[in-house]
């Protein structure tokens, strides 16, 4: 029986290893497998990309004739193979008169002279280039011939002369103007200002002399408030998402190239450490309004200015000294400049302290502007009550500098100066040589530890002086009926004039973006196109350019370290087609999201567009107009935007299926393409498709400016000759098909995105995509199983549903993930530590750990089962031998019946033992009763 158990358990061991191996060798099979079934079909929308490589068989998009195959000069050739043959072998008049006027040198006289042959023969070229609008594969033939020059000649602009309102520079010594200056910062970190901004102002609350709701102010320059604490990008405003940028300057270093009269960091820093300087106290004068001259000071209009917070510096004097020690550190300061070989761009005194709030600002009316001063300057006096001997400004928290250095905290303190490179990027903090007296101390931090409630109450009146250059201009009021559809082109740099009942101004726009990641740009820019490198219009060695009128710099990817101290922005290269205002629904605006469902249902033309020019506008700055081709996708789109988006004007009502509009849009709802720029249109809407390079650029001289726009012109002719019916941007990663409208929040900042004929849409912000948060439910047919619907909301969560572990997981919550971690990893220590207890009880002399480890978990476990089951087997025998000598069953005659027999002469046994026993209990039970028997009778 033993054997027989042996030999059966011998053959379950043979058998195991082999569905092992076969499991194995399916595993090695599905995993050779994988790659041959991941070479599926990559689902993609349909694009014009598909249809062009099919057309061209993956070769050049250009045909035997070496012209693009584009828009409608390639579908007359091929429906006319001679035409094509004359355009490649005979000049045609326009490239005579082209020829004739690089040769010969015309003027724009003489040019504008020879328009009326350019436009017969642009008649004669319509007659031949029929464009189906139908297909709207292209723009802009019938300027097809047109040069950069002739284009702004024909749009009337100036791009030759150089004559430009830039404020030529006349400095010969400094060939370059800077802004990098040293000051002291007002910035505040608050709640509705930018998360990143600085908290290095505990004594002034900056924010309570600003009028963030729009309570006195209409609209301000696209900066908005300079102090405060900054925006946030989905700020209501659209103003740029800027960290606080407050400060007064103590001194103006100017340029930070030295070849052109600059001073380098490295100077400056080297400099201010070897200055001694003790805290400066700084006491608040008033808010006041004026300067800037921008728009409306002379045509009767809304007048705008700047506001400005005055400041003064309070002299001290230290052991009864005869000089005050504001004055000392700026002498020890100049002599400290000098001593490194400073710049001659480095200003020769220091500048008049003052916080530059805001520019551009208009405000509702003289009313709202007297209450917006008051307000702001009884904050003011509620100040100089606190500190009526000047306060020295710090805080006690902790920064990095510049901002977003990581593992570079250190605490502020109280009294510091700093280093400004931009006015929007501190490089470094300078410590004061002491520290403050405990009366110093308490002055310092009285506001920041509560104790001004009793300055606010008791403060209700203002003696202090508070006007300003704008406060003598009489009486007057915004009237919005006073606007017109070509106010929609917009100088940024200014504040607008909003439409009747619209009570905030928005720049939040529609448009084309054409940024992308270059050598000239920041790392974080994103690429949205590939066609054009707009990198070669910049001038970034200052060739021709001396600095900028703005803190910005160049617009299409400001460099690092630029020489000028220009804000590093990042590459905001667009075009805006449609401003729609502030996304404040009581303030007379339209809600982020009923604007994306909106635009998500106008179906739209791949978009394309044409580079015309290079030009400097009126307010003098540079800008790369587009030809306006009112027949176009992007003509077509403008007319439905104004359709459904625009405000009420002249009898001429907005209608979309949303029901939703509004009063902020800068379009009117009868404003048509047709209406726009060019020579094309009428000029008295706002179609006008341009793109901004620079704000106020300051040439060294008008035939710098002249050289300038003709380099500029010069790639123009060129993308022109490269693209001759525009070209639809794009990239592989970003709207493959070309041709996408883009939201933005602002300049600053894309959202969202819009393929044409309702291709689909996405969110794009920060550099990433996501799919949308906002849709409506899906409308089209097949519900989520079609592809128009995949991007809704419903069809994601349905689509895209996460694994049921990873929602496990995220219900567990932070301290239920490290609990579970702690499980695991306990559980995992105690496993270890009963292994090497194990291994030192059992390890042979001389093997390793892992020996011991492979030797246990190779070895066969089958011994002690049969051990087991042999015992068992070896205790019956006995049982049953045992049995056999009592003579209570016979023995077995068949070995293979003794499984059976044994359990029969187990019941028996297990019968005739409970037989006996009960026997033994009456014979028990009678004795006792013969017992009892007796033990009465005795009794």
């Amino acid at each position: 029986m033993v054997a027989t158990q042996r030999r059966r358990c011998g053959r379950k061991q043979q058998t195991t290893p082999q569905p092992m191996i076969s499991s194995l060798l399916s595993a090695a099979l599905i995993v050779i497998g994988l790659p041959m079934f991941q070479t599926g079909v990559e689902a993609r929308l349909a694009d014009r990309s598909r249809v062009i490589h099919a057309r061209t068989n993956g070769a050049s998009r250009r045909d035997k004739n070496n012209l693009p195959i584009e828009g409608a000069a390639y579908r007359m050739g091929v429906s006319n193979p001679d035409y094509l043959n004359e355009m490649k072998q005979e000049p045609t008049p326009t490239r005579a008169l082209k020829k004739n006027s690089v040769t010969t040198g015309s003027s724009t006289l003489q040019k504008r002279k020879d328009l009326d042959i350019i436009e017969q023969m642009n008649e004669s070229f319509e007659d031949h280039i029929h464009r189906n609008l139908g297909q709207l594969t292209g723009c802009c033939s019938n300027n097809y011939a047109y040069s950069a020059d002739e284009m702004c000649a024909v749009y009337g602009e100036d791009c030759e002369s150089g004559e430009t309102p830039s404020h030529d520079s006349g400095d010969e010594s400094c060939t370059q103007d800077g802004l990098s200056f040293i000051g002291i910062s007002f910035s505040v970190n608050v709640a509705h200002g930018n998360a990143y901004s600085y908290q290095l102002c505990d004594q002034f609350p900056m924010e309570n002399i600003i009028d963030r709701n729009y309570d006195y102010v209409m609209s301000m320059d696209e900066d908005g408030w300079l102090v405060g604490g900054g925006y946030k990008s989905f700020d209501y405003s659209g103003k740029m998402p800027y960290i606080d940028s407050s400060h007064t300057e103590l001194l103006r270093v100017g340029s930070m190239d030295v070849e052109k009269g600059g001073t380098s960091i490295e100077q400056v820093y080297s400099a201010m450490e070897s200055v001694y300087f003790a805290p400066i106290y700084i006491f608040p004068e008033k808010v006041k309004g004026g300067g800037g001259g921008h728009s409306g000071d002379d045509d009767g209009s809304t007048p705008s200015g700047d506001v400005t917070l005055g400041v003064s510096v309070v002299e001290t004097y230290t052991d009864n000294a005869n000089y005050g020690d504001y004055e000392t550190f700026l002498d020890n300061l100049f002599n400290a400049m000098s001593a490194v070989s400073a710049g001659s761009c480095m200003d020769d005194k220091d500048t008049d302290p003052h916080v530059s709030m805001s520019r551009g600002v208009k405000f509702k009316s003289s009313e709202h502007q007297e209450g917006y001063f008051y307000s702001s300057n009884l904050e003011v006096a509620v100040w100089q009550a606190m500190y009526p001997k000047g306060v020295i400004i710090g805080s006690s928290g902790y920064a990095s500098f510049p901002a977003g250095s990581r593992g570079n905290k250190q605490y502020v303190g109280y009294g510091n100066l700093y280093f400004f490179f931009d006015r929007a990027n501190i490089t470094k903090a300078f410590r004061a040589g002491r520290d403050l007296s405990d009366e110093e101390a308490t002055y310092s931090t009285l506001y920041s530890k509560g104790y001004s409630g009793d300055y606010y109450e008791s403060t209700t009146e203002i003696n202090f002086d508070y006007s300003g250059s704008h406060d003598d201009g009489g009486e007057w009021e915004h009237n919005p009926y006073k606007w017109n559809a070509k106010m929609a082109m917009h100088d940024m740099t200014d504040g607008w004039d909003l439409p009747p009942n619209c009570g905030q101004e928005g720049e939040t726009f529609l448009g084309i973006p054409l940024s992308r990641k270059s050598d000239s740009s920041l790392m974080d820019t994103s690429t949205f196109q590939e066609q054009f490198d707009f990198s070669v219009l910049m001038d970034t060695n200052y060739t021709y350019i001396t600095s900028f009128g703005t803190n910005h710099g160049w617009l299409i990817g400001e460099v690092i370290g630029n020489g000028v101290g220009s804000i590093v922005d990042k590459d905001t290269a667009h075009i805006p087609l449609f401003y729609t205002g502030t996304t404040n629904p009581d303030a007379g605006g339209i809600g982020l999201s009923d604007l994306i469902k909106i635009v998500k249902k106008i179906q739209f033309g791949t978009l394309y567009i044409k580079p015309a020019f290079v030009f400097i506008d009126d307010d003098g700055h540079i800008k790369m107009q587009f030809e306006a081709d009112a027949n176009s996708a992007l003509g077509y789109l403008y007319d439905s935007l104004c359709k459904e988006l625009g405000i009420s004007w002249n009898y001429d009502t907005p209608y979309n299926s949303n029901g939703v509009y509004t009063n902020c849009a800068m379009h009117a709802a009868g404003d048509r393409a047709k209406y726009g720029c060019g020579n094309e249109n009428s000029n008295q809407g706002g179609f006008c498709p341009q793109m901004t390079i620079a704000y106020s650029a300051r040439f060294n001289s008008e035939d710098d400016a002249a050289a300038y726009l003709a380099k500029c012109n010069g790639y123009i002719d060129y993308w022109r000759s490269l693209y001759p019916s525009g070209v639809a941007v794009g990239t592989s990663q970003f709207c493959s098909g070309g041709g996408c409208l883009a939201l933005f929040l602002n300049r600053y900042d894309l959202f969202y995105v819009f393929k044409p004929d309702l291709g689909g849409s996405w969110v794009e912000y920060g550099g990433a995509s996501m799919a949308p948060t906002i849709s409506p439910a899906p409308t089209a047919s097949g519900g989520c199983d079609n592809a128009k619907n995949f991007h809704l909301d419903r069809c994601m969560r349905k689509n895209m549903r996460p694994r049921a572990s990873a929602v496990v997981w995220d219900s567990l919550g932070t301290i239920g993930q490290f609990s579970l971690f702690m499980l695991v990893f306990m559980s995992a220590t105690l496993s270890v530590s009963i292994f090497l207890a194990r291994a030192r009880k059992r390890r042979k002399p001389g093997e390793s750990y892992l020996d011991f480890f492979i030797r246990d978990a190779t070895k066969k476990r089958g011994g002690k089962k049969k051990k087991k089951k042999v015992k068992k087997k070896s205790k019956l025998t006995r049982d049953l031998e045992k049995a056999m000598l009592e003579g209570d069953e016979k023995p077995t005659r068949s070995r293979s019946k003794s499984v059976s027999k044994s359990k029969s002469g187990r019941s028996k046994s297990r019968d005739r033992t409970s037989r006996s026993k009960s026997r033994s209990r009456k014979s028990g039970k009678s004795k006792s009763r013969s017992k009892s028997k007796t033990r009465q009778q005795l009794v």
